[in-house]
């Protein structure tokens, strides 16, 4: 028995650096996501993003039912970019646990007019975001989302 169980920690102990080099570069994957979204006028950064994203890509903001399109997800960014010249999403933390990568992120911008119906005047917004994604050969299959677009309002339309 104890032959067995040095058997099995030597096994585990040599398969554990493999697992941790097939998960290696979904950070750097991830990565890209969030350089998009802080260069959403960029066309360079929108096809690292669909590089780095599954054909059939989920965008999952809601319990709406409602899954938004690799493509539709990169109409929206780039209308945020007209809007927004200054968006900048920064990662704060990125969390791996197997394949998928937790993301505490933080969004700045200053809307050049009216947001979500605010015309915030030359107001900025500084709000949270957290996004979990699966990744899948090394691609973005899917992503979950929140970010606290209630709280980008009130900063806008405050006094």
């Amino acid at each position: 028995m104890k032959n067995l169980k040095i058997a099995v920690a030597a096994v585990a102990l040599s398969v554990a650096p493999l697992i941790n080099t097939a998960f290696a570069g979904d950070k750097d994957v991830v990565q890209t996501f969030y350089d998009y979204l802080s260069n959403p006028a960029s066309s360079s950064h929108a096809e690292s993003f669909k590089g780095s994203t599954a054909a059939d890509w989920e965008s999952i903001g809601d319990y709406s039912g409602k899954i938004k399109t690799r493509e539709q997800f990169v109409g929206q960014v780039g209308g945020f970019g007209q809007l927004i010249p200054d968006l900048k999403w920064a990662v704060e933390e990125m969390l791996q646990d197997g394949n998928r990568v937790i993301v505490r992120s933080r969004a700045t911008g200053t809307p050049k007019g009216p947001f979500f119906g605010v015309d915030g005047k030359g107001k900025g917004f500084d709000i949270l975001t957290i996004d979990i994604h699966t990744l899948e050969d090394g691609k973005i299959v899917r992503t979950y989302h929140v970010e606290d677009w209630a709280g980008a309002l009130r900063q806008l339309s405050a006094k």
